[in-house]
């Protein structure tokens, strides 16, 4: 129980540990419920505690010198703090699941997708839409995606189409003049020999292995073989920047959405999307969800912000990229970590495997 190392120096019984859990726990709901201070009044009405207002006011006097409420103004009310939060998350016994629906209208909706694009914007508006915050989502890293297939295709007199797919379903063509007359014969052994090279290396490795199948080709194929890598190589750098795409920010200007400092701090950490792809990376954990609140985020705009993220990833188990959810830190956490989780999820079932 963490009330020990959160009370240095007092003995409290475990009941009265999880009383006051339960007191904390009753005081976050109310408040991101209501969005307002909540009294020791209101929460011996609303919950059952077992105990007296007197000994709820005494919960709530710790849990105010611990740190993990606090008066707001000269409301009688408390409210949590970043660190409340914390002990609520790190304490939640279950996320309340997505009801059977929801989960079936996330399914449908991304399984609809009829390309990677379509399905990162997808992903985007379900979470803004299932927890009323911004979405973030990445598309799929080329750092830790490979190549699921690359074919090479004539389209005319001395005219090559080079279609590279990635694992992740990212689709690059690029168009090479070749030498007249090529026969399949030759373009079939290029095709199967760049396959093979590729097979089991990541994209950022695709150019030292492309390096070794050039260089074991006959003379006479190999300014073609290197004309291929050279275009493949270049199609992948120029996609090599990390992309995200935003959804939900209109979210922001809802009443609901108040924040002390106002609106233009956040909007300005989410325009910063090198930094905030940095923060949400550090942040991932391959165990699950993680959860960053408040001033725990080092980006100074997001300090009035909780961030809920998760990777995503192929069908065979690797993550490719990350999800998140953005909103205040008086956020419904159960609900925001249910539906991040499960979008993650469904949308690692629909990647290209």
């Amino acid at each position: 129980m963490p009330f020990p190392d959160v009370l240095p120096g007092t003995e409290v019984s475990a009941v009265s540990e999880e009383r006051r859990l339960d007191v904390l726990r009753a005081i976050v709901e109310d408040y991101v419920r209501t969005r307002e201070p909540v009294g020791s009044r209101i929460l011996t009405e609303r919950h059952r505690l077992g105990v007296s207002p007197a000994t709820v006011r005494n919960d709530m006097a710790a849990l105010e010198e611990a740190g993990l409420i606090a008066q707001p103004h000269t409301s009688a009310g408390r409210i949590p703090t970043d660190k409340g939060y914390r002990l609520f998350v790190d304490q939640l016994a279950e996320v309340r699941p997505l009801t059977v629906p929801q989960r079936r209208a996330i399914e449908t909706f991304l399984s609809e997708a009829v390309d990677l694009d379509d399905v990162v914007a997808r992903a985007g508006r379900l979470i803004a839409q299932l927890t009323g915050q911004v979405a973030v989502v990445q598309y799929p890293s080329l750092r830790r995606s490979g190549l699921r297939h690359l074919e090479l295709v004539p389209t005319a007199e001395g005219r090559l189409l080079v279609v590279v797919i990635t694992d992740t379903g990212r689709v690059e063509q690029r168009f090479l003049d070749v030498p007249v007359g090529m026969d399949d014969g030759t373009l079939g052994e290029l095709r199967a020999r760049f396959n093979a090279a590729a097979a089991g290396h990541r994209l950022t490795e695709i150019g030292t292995a492309f390096e070794r199948v050039t260089e074991a080709m006959p003379d006479d194929h190999r300014a073609l073989a290197t004309a291929v890598a050279a275009v493949v190589t270049a199609a992948l750098g120029e996609e090599s920047e990390e992309r995200i795409v935003l959804a939900g920010q209109a979210n922001l200007a809802r009443s609901s959405m108040r924040f002390e400092q106002g609106l233009r701090p956040v909007l300005e950490a989410l325009e910063e999307q090198v930094v905030l792809l940095g923060l949400l990376t550090d942040m991932t954990d391959d165990a699950g969800v993680a959860v960053s609140i408040g001033h725990e985020n080092r980006l100074a705009g997001l300090a009035e912000t909780s961030v809920v993220t998760s990777g995503y990833g192929s069908s065979d188990g690797d993550t490719v990229a990350i999800l998140s959810s953005i909103g205040p830190t008086r956020m419904d956490y159960p609900g925001t970590i249910a539906a991040v989780r499960a979008v993650a999820r469904y949308l690692s079932r629909v990647l290209p495997s």
